[in-house]
């Protein structure tokens, strides 16, 4: 029986998130936020169940968790992984190094040394080689398999990545290598290209299987140790993706974690559109250590064309732009006296100056208490009083270096960061064919609601919602996602020389597969639905558009509608269908917010000076705020887990929901 208490959790950087929902009777919402603990993730879970009153529901098993973490995200962007043996075709043990052999900068001659991905000696060659037709070029022997076995018990890995040619055609010697390394009982992970990602491109599908691999033994520890907290708690994780998987199969696809959180708040943006009746948005979400930005068109895209750090990342990822720039940025004055931002960041521990535990470099945070957009005297999530003194010690030295005041200085930081923020959410619209104009800034985030008018701004748009539970919406992504997978299969047909009954046998076989996977996690396959996919290009490209696949007609006019957007231009030449892909997913969890009843105007407001305007703003909480209450900028507008800036010559109001819904009239 599905539990009607859930619980989601979103462990960020900074912050750990919560949102409890209750669904027996009459739909409540409570939300927590408490400083992260990125030594031990759990530990700070553990105290936001306890500080909110779960411990009874989560004692008799009766909470329903889904949990997105950047534990898999900061074990690579800090090169914590698993020492892991990478296992390929005699020839190819370089296949890593060698990458796509492209110079980080264009145009520079020299450029620091880049460490390999996996050390000359635990690249590992071997027989087994298949064709691109799917015949067999080299056999691979027991004598073979017996020695490399050797090699990998001497090298004493955590894990083992085999990555073989061609093996998305026939697994058979990747399953060979597989079960020998089980059957001598090493104490390793293994992970097969076959199965992480069976598609082609030999590189691309290497680096997912050896980061599947290295990612798995901390992964899987990680969620042992959370698991056996929770107790009997149902334990979900959310993917990169957008959808949720079982925890015990989690960490057999850790890969697939490594968008968790970000996916997270896309997906509430998506429930919260379809509450609003809204289809065209362009999501920012700004938190402690960087900002998320995407855009929704109807539903959320996914790519599988991703980079985190210097890796590409093939695996489905929701089709996000992720910047070093949030409230924890740090500032400083580069060699040529230019004031600069990012992306080191001050975290949760030390924290912003203004946090008053140990901090010493100024962040943007810092810059919006010393502006005045943050009030000092309103607590923050986690307890925290801000101490305007320590925000201004930090600014006060930058601004030495520069020779310009302490105020001008926290206008330059906040400015530097929305131009940043700016210039990512160009990248997933104006230069993918989309008119910024035509959609609706939903921005999010613990420091989100700060820039949301300067962002809108900047990129001509005239609303914006500053959504409801804004500072934790990533956990109510948690709670609303669906479980699902997507399951890939690379074919390389010529479009026109399509059979289309044997294309309708692959895809049926990718379902099949799909519905399997997600039984053993529980679900009624009667339950399930599927999403068909195709990645096209014409002829001679290397890179694929994604189009629903319905028919072969449709989908042809489809990726042609979508390139000529794109890119410009159409062409009648022909096409190729590169991979089939199929979704299969759960159904939706049935809820709607509650709304408000309440409907008395909030008196109680007070006025205070921001740096800039002319007019002091106005200050109010959001809790005291009713329905259809129309307040003109500037603004400040607190809560429990942020603060939401509104700029002169913009108006706010709030809804039957409890959003802010932003607009700026035509002047």
């Amino acid at each position: 029986m599905t539990s009607q208490l859930l619980l989601g959790i979103d462990a960020g950087g900074t912050f750990t998130d919560f949102i409890f929902v209750d669904l027996r009777q009459t739909i409540s919402i409570r939300v927590h936020k408490t400083l992260s603990t990125p030594a031990a993730p759990e530990q700070a879970i553990l105290q936001g169940i306890s500080a909110m009153g779960l411990e009874s529901y989560m004692r008799d098993g009766s909470l329903q968790i889904i949990h997105g973490s950047t534990v898999a995200t900061n074990l690579l962007l800090e090169g914590k992984l698993a020492r892991t043996v990478f296992v390929t075709n005699y020839g190819f043990a370089d296949m890593l190094l060698l990458a796509r052999q492209t110079r980080p900068a264009l145009y520079a001659l020299e450029f620091p040394e880049i460490e390999p991905p996996v050390a000359a000696q635990l690249c590992l060659e071997t027989g087994g080689r298949i064709a691109a037709d799917g015949s067999v070029v080299e056999p691979l022997s027991e004598p073979e398999i017996d020695n490399l076995v050797e090699k990998i018990k001497s090298l004493k890995p955590e894990a083992v990545a085999i990555n073989l040619l061609f093996s998305f055609l026939d697994d058979g010697f990747e399953r060979e290598i597989e079960a020998a390394i089980h059957r001598a009982g090493l104490p390793v992970f293994v992970s097969r290209s076959s199965q992480v990602l069976p598609e082609y491109k030999e590189y691309e599908r290497g680096i997912a299987t050896w980061l599947n691999a290295s990612l798995a033994p901390a992964v899987s520890g990680y969620l042992q140790r959370l698991q056996q907290e929770l107790g009997d708690n149902s334990l979900q994780l959310m993917q990169s993706s957008g959808e949720t998987i079982a925890a015990h199969k989690a960490a057999d696809s850790a890969v697939n974690l490594l968008l968790s959180g970000p996916a997270g708040g896309l997906t509430a943006i998506a429930f919260l559109g379809e509450q609003l009746g809204i289809s065209k948005i362009i999501s920012f979400d700004m938190g402690g250590t960087s900002t998320d930005v995407a855009l929704l068109d109807g539903q959320i895209a996914t790519t599988n064309e991703a980079t985190i750090s210097r890796y590409p990342i093939a695996v489905p990822m929701v089709d996000m732009q992720t910047i070093g720039a949030g409230g924890g940025s740090i500032a400083f004055v580069d060699s040529g006296g230019m004031l600069q931002l990012g992306p080191l960041s001050a975290g949760a521990d030390p924290g912003p100056a203004c946090y008053d535990k140990g901090g010493s470099e100024a962040t943007v945070t810092d810059a919006n208490l010393v502006l005045g957009r943050l009030q000092v005297n309103h607590a923050l999530a986690g307890a925290l009083y801000l101490n305007e003194s320590a925000a201004i010690a930090c600014i006060e030295k930058l601004a030495d270096k520069i020779s310009l005041s302490v105020e001008e200085t926290a206008l330059g930081i906040v400015t530097i960061a929305n131009e940043h923020m700016a210039r990512a959410i160009r990248l997933i619209s104006v230069n993918q064919g989309n008119d910024p104009q035509d959609f609706v800034l939903a921005s999010f985030g613990g420091a989100g609601g700060l820039h949301v008018c300067a962002i809108a701004d900047a990129m001509q748009m005239r609303s914006a919602i500053v959504p409801i539970h804004g500072g934790v919406l990533s956990a109510l992504g948690m709670v609303v996602a669906r479980r699902g997978r997507q399951f890939s299969k690379t074919l390389g047909l010529e479009f026109d020389q399509i059979n289309k009954s044997e294309l309708e046998k692959e895809f049926a076989e990718l379902e099949q597969h799909g519905i399997h996977q997600l039984s053993d996690e529980g679900l009624s396959p009667a339950s399930l639905s599927t999403r068909r996919s195709a990645d096209m290009r014409y002829k001679g490209q290397s890179y694929t558009l994604n189009i629903e696949w319905k028919s072969a007609e449709k989908a042809s006019d489809a990726f042609r509608q979508l390139h000529k957007k794109r890119y410009g231009y159409a062409h009648n030449t022909n096409m190729e269908l590169l991979n089939i892909r199929v979704n299969v997913m759960a159904p939706n969890r049935q809820f709607s917010l509650p709304t408000i009843t309440d409907s008395s105007n909030c008196n109680n407001i007070h006025y205070s000076k921001v740096y800039g305007h002319d007019d002091k703003a106005k200050v109010m909480a959001r809790t005291e705020m009713s329905v259809g209450q129309r307040v003109t900028g500037p603004a400040i507008i607190t809560e429990y887990s942020a603060t939401t800036f509104i700029e002169a010559g913009w108006t706010v109001e709030l809804d039957l929901l409890g959003n802010l819904l932003l607009e700026k009239p035509d002047s």
